[in-house]
């Protein structure tokens, strides 16, 4: 069986790693993994390759940043004839980025049997790419690999074949759980001088509706001068948007750290260590689920309502005023001590190795 595994951006390489991994374990199955260059730092994506072990991708398409219109039709267009050339039996896509539906587009067009990882999840939010992405994707793939039991109940909810619907585990808690230990040897809290056992909080954000808001972004970085007031407040900003944070960057004695975008090991380590996190990315609040770490998503609306139900993930929006109060409460120990996660079934670092035997099969 030959399968072409698609990575795109950076929350792909986490869930690519540990299918690599077990393809490559697996007698009668052959991979060919391309990388479509839709992340456009390519240090960063090197530097993640490394990290998680990932071979060399066979075929680099180059795509770039772009419109989401398109980037994804020049995914396409240059997707198409590797397909056409390499013949796979199968394509397999993960999570939700343009990459995604761009390959499994043409990969159904082609009459190639599609697969999606990490399938099913919703935020029931049209107005977010990624849930157009997820939709589509859904739609056209012959086999659907869930993290969560909502993904499976969506899926049905939506009249797909159960046959086609597998929930194996989270594949990014893979990865986590094969590096946790790795993690500990990086020396970002040297780095950032937090190596003195002071509580810190990490933030990430990413979303348009957080980002390009002039009046929705102002709210919440005055939130984090008013935390950065009480703890050191770490920030990675991604290239994107640290032109819409100027201004924002260390002001006084205030310790507001606005950082270049980490690598995979630095990051896991800061989250693993922190007080609490803030964020508005879906993958994160899985990761702090699993660290048993407190996570304030800044956002309405989930499509892992599984963090919420069994983790350490609460959903306060973007009003500061929630955020600041929800702060408080995951700082005192009493929210500390009520809130301990507990591990969701199936994500025990295996998902990978049952879609490699589902596969076989």
């Amino acid at each position: 069986m030959k399968i072409i595994l698609v990575a795109g951006a950076r929350p792909n390489f986490m869930k690519i790693a540990p299918l690599m991994a077990a393809f490559q374990e697996k007698p009668g199955i052959q991979t060919v993994l391309v990388h479509t260059g839709q992340h456009y730092d390519q240090a960063m994506s090197e530097l993640f390759f490394r990290e998680l072990e990932i071979p060399e991708p066979e075929i680099n398409l180059g795509v770039g940043s772009a419109s989401h219109a398109v980037q994804t039709a020049e995914i396409m267009k240059a997707f198409e004839p590797v397909l056409l050339a390499e013949k796979p039996d199968a394509v397999l896509v993960v999570g939700d980025v343009n990459s995604t539906i761009a390959c499994g587009l043409v990969a159904v067009k082609l009459e190639v049997k599609l697969i999606h990882v990490e399938a099913g999840l919703r935020s029931f939010d049209q107005s977010m790419p990624e849930e157009i992405n997820r939709l589509l994707t859904d739609t056209i793939s012959d086999l659907l690999f869930c993290s969560e039991r909502s993904g499976v109940e969506n899926l049905r909810h939506e009249g797909v074949a159960e046959e086609k619907i597998h929930l194996v585990g989270n594949v990014m808690i893979d990865t986590l759980l094969k590096n946790r230990g790795k993690a500990e040897h990086s020396k970002i809290l040297d780095d950032l001088h937090l190596n003195d056992g002071r509580p810190y909080a990490v933030v990430t954000l990413h979303r348009p509706s957080n980002v390009d808001s002039p009046g929705q972004l102002r709210g919440i970085m005055a939130v984090l001068a008013e935390i950065a007031r009480e703890m050191p407040v770490v920030f990675p900003v991604h290239p994107r948007t640290r032109s819409r944070l100027d201004g924002y960057g260390n002001r006084g004695a205030v310790p507001l750290f606005l950082t270049d975008p980490l690598g995979y090991l630095d990051f896991l380590k800061l989250m693993a260590h922190a007080r609490v996190v803030l964020t508005d990315s879906g993958g994160i609040q899985e990761e702090t689920t699993i660290l048993g770490i407190p996570c304030l998503t800044l956002r309405d609306n989930t499509e892992r309502p599984i963090t919420v139900e069994m983790g350490t993930n609460r959903l306060v929006g973007a009003d500061p005023v929630r955020i600041l109060d929800s702060f408080h409460e995951v700082h005192s120990g009493a929210e500390r001590a009520k809130r301990i996660a507990r591990r969701p079934p199936l994500w025990d670092g295996r998902a990978a190795e049952r879609i490699a035997d589902i596969l076989r099969r």
